[in-house]
Formats: C-alpha cells, sequence, structure tokens
C-alpha cells in the first residue's frame, strides 16, 4: 500500500511540473506576453529570439513528437490576425535617393543643426520645426525641400523586393496603403512608374504628417479596420515606428544598412515590432508571425 501511495505522488509530482511548463510555454505562444517578453524576429517565433525566452524550451523536443505539434497548432492559432499593410515611400518602396543631411543643414544652417540634431538622436522633424517660424521663412525653406524632392523624383527607383511583396500581398486579398512626408506629385509619379496603387496614399498635402498618428488611423478608418490589424513598414524610427506605435499599430523598421544598431540610437525610447534588412525579409515576417486575413 505504502508503494502505490509513493507511485501516487510521484505521478501527481510530475503532472504539476508538466502543468508548470506549459504555463511558461503558453506564454511564450501567446502574443501579448510575447510581446512583452520577447523582440520579435521576422525569421524566428518569439520564443527563440532571444536567451530569457528560449530557457522555457524543453530540453527535448524529440521525446514527446505529439505535445511538439500541440505547440506548433497553438502558435498557429494565436497569431495576430493582419489586414492591412501600409508602408511609407522614401526609402522603403523606393530607393532612398534624398540626402536628408544636406537638406537639412541647408534649412537650418550647419550650426542648428548640429545642436537639434544632438537633442533628437532618433531624428529631426524638419516639417515641424518650420511650422514655428515666420511666413517668409517658411516659404523660403519649403523651396528648399521642394527642390531636393524634385531632385529625388527625377532620380525615383522601385525598391528591390517590392513587386513580390505587393503581389504576395494581392494573392491574399490584404489591403496596401502608403503614408509619405513626400508631396503629392511624387506620389503620383511612383505610382505610374511602380504600375501598383496604394490606397489610400496620404501624402504631405493631408495636413498631419507622421509621426503624428492621424494618417494611419484615417487610413484605418476607411478600412474599417482596427489599428492593431495593420502593421506601418518604414525606414524611419522617428516617423514611421513612431507614428505606428502611436496609432496602437504593428511596426517593421527596414534597416538596410543597420545604421539603427549604432549606440547612436540605443538611447531612444521607439523599439518597432519588428525589424528586416530588404523588403523579401519583410515578406517572410508576415507569412511567419500573421494570421492574414482580410
Amino acid at each position: 500500500m505504502l508503494s502505490t501511495f509513493r507511485m501516487a505522488a510521484t505521478i501527481s509530482a510530475k503532472w504539476r511540473l508538466s502543468s508548470s511548463t506549459w504555463l511558461n510555454l503558453s506564454q511564450n505562444f501567446n502574443p501579448k506576453f510575447r510581446a512583452q517578453r520577447c523582440h520579435r524576429s521576422f525569421f524566428l517565433p518569439a520564443f527563440a529570439a532571444n536567451h530569457s525566452c528560449r530557457r522555457h524550451f524543453p530540453p527535448k523536443p524529440s521525446s514527446f513528437p505529439m505535445a511538439m505539434a500541440n505547440f506548433s497548432s497553438a502558435v498557429s492559432a494565436r497569431r495576430a490576425r493582419l489586414r492591412g499593410v501600409i508602408f511609407d515611400m522614401d526609402g522603403t518602396l523606393t530607393v532612398p535617393v534624398i540626402d536628408f543631411a544636406a537638406m537639412y543643414k541647408s534649412v537650418l544652417g550647419d550650426e542648428d543643426y548640429a545642436r537639434i540634431k544632438s537633442l533628437n538622436p532618433s531624428g529631426i522633424d524638419i516639417l515641424h520645426i518650420i511650422q514655428s517660424w515666420a511666413p517668409e521663412k517658411q516659404r523660403r525653406a519649403y523651396e528648399v525641400i521642394a527642390d531636393f524632392e524634385r531632385q529625388g523624383i527625377e532620380r525615383l527607383q522601385i525598391m528591390p523586393g517590392a513587386a513580390e511583396l505587393c503581389t504576395f500581398l494581392d494573392s491574399k486579398n490584404i489591403r496596401r496603403g502608403l503614408i509619405t512626408r513626400n508631396v503629392k506629385e511624387a506620389v503620383d509619379i511612383f505610382h505610374q512608374r511602380f504600375g501598383w496603387t496604394f490606397h489610400p496614399a496620404l501624402s504631405r498635402e493631408f495636413g498631419s504628417y507622421k509621426p503624428n498618428p492621424a494618417p494611419l488611423l484615417h487610413i484605418c478608418s476607411s478600412w474599417d479596420v482596427l489599428p492593431n490589424q495593420v502593421i506601418m513598414v518604414g525606414d524611419s524610427l522617428k516617423d514611421d515606428i513612431g507614428c505606428g506605435k502611436q496609432a496602437g499599430a504593428f511596426t517593421c523598421l527596414l534597416d538596410e544598412t543597420g545604421r539603427y544598431n549604432s549606440e547612436h540610437y540605443a538611447n531612444t525610447d521607439l523599439e518597432p515590432d519588428f525589424k528586416a534588412s530588404t523588403l523579401g525579409e519583410v515578406l517572410h515576417l508576415l507569412k511567419a508571425n500573421f494570421e492574414l486575413v482580410p
């Protein structure tokens, strides 16, 4: 009889351990816990993205294949629904050709540029700065900006992987929108040369511009979707990620050169949900992390 009680106690202890292990694992698979615990990666599930999450993964998955199959089903079942993708234009859908540092120096002057840049590690909001200037000074500043933008339009090139990404989204009936701080003329030329239409496509003329979340919220309203059902994709931490975060959307930072890995951006409060170096990687992270349901 004593042996029977010992066996029962052993089974009970093992069951409790299994329940505890499952609780830890289920937190990793739940997007709400996952967003808090791990930085999501375009090619790995959240629980494998860093050591703090990997430690909850069972040490010998091959010893219980049926359980692993159930875990895989849980990941798939709990992926967030994605109904739309909103893109930045310059440096995201088009190859970056505008020298923004040169443009800011031309508008602000070298001394003010250096001072303002040191106070804004995530980037300079030149349009916001100009708004506080006197009308004549504003006019001259906008002329300088427009000249840089015209030069950019003349050299406009479509970003590699953009067509493939749009084809994939169309195959899933996922909406495509665009938000740019550039002018409508640039958006029109982009549409003509690219052959793909983004709707709505909001330019500077919309009145509110990134990082203000108003353009993104306007697109969500026109699509009749919730902000947490879309993702903002762009190459600016301050403008694109800031806009998406304030609106409550998912965010993906396109960082081709790895510039945001530098210590210069280490103290910013903005952290994208995803990071990719190419639009091809963006395509893969959408497949891996979301249920693409229109």
